[in-house]
């Protein structure tokens, strides 16, 4: 079974902004990831990774494709709002980390970007920050 792929605190965070109750917005990120987790492959294939870590691996994909995923998932506006926020500051603090923050934020102007947890929750989390590619 695969880790998180939203930080705890970047949950808090985006759950601060949102205009969902903060208790929502874990369960949202889950569904998210029940539904991206077996289609990691695919996004292997079909989209830019940008980063990729033991924990998670982060894709940019196009701006309208998180419609697609809030339409499959039947989320209202206010909870697609919410999950796509927290995986924009979840990649927003990968750049931090990364120091690629201006490179990050330049992408968002263009693209959107997809986390999928890619860990195993018993394990020991181990920080890296390897990159696959430019954004």
């Amino acid at each position: 079974m695969p880790g998180e792929p939203i930080e705890g605190q970047v949950l808090l965070l985006a759950a601060a902004k949102a205009s969902i109750p903060p208790e929502r917005l874990p369960t949202l990120v889950d569904q998210v990831q029940a539904t991206l987790g077996p289609a990691l492959e695919r996004y292997r294939r079909s989209y830019e990774r940008c980063y990729a870590s033991d924990e998670r691996e982060v894709f940019l994909v196009d701006s309208d494709h998180w419609t697609d995923i809030g339409a499959e998932l039947e989320f209202g506006d206010r909870e697609l709002s919410a999950v796509r926020r927290a995986h924009e500051e979840q990649f927003g603090r990968i750049g931090r980390r990364s120091d690629r923050e201006a490179e990050f934020e330049t992408t968002l102007e263009i693209r959107a970007p997809v986390c999928i947890a890619t860990g195993d929750p018993s394990e020991p989390s181990e920080s890296s920050s390897s990159s696959d590619s430019t954004a």
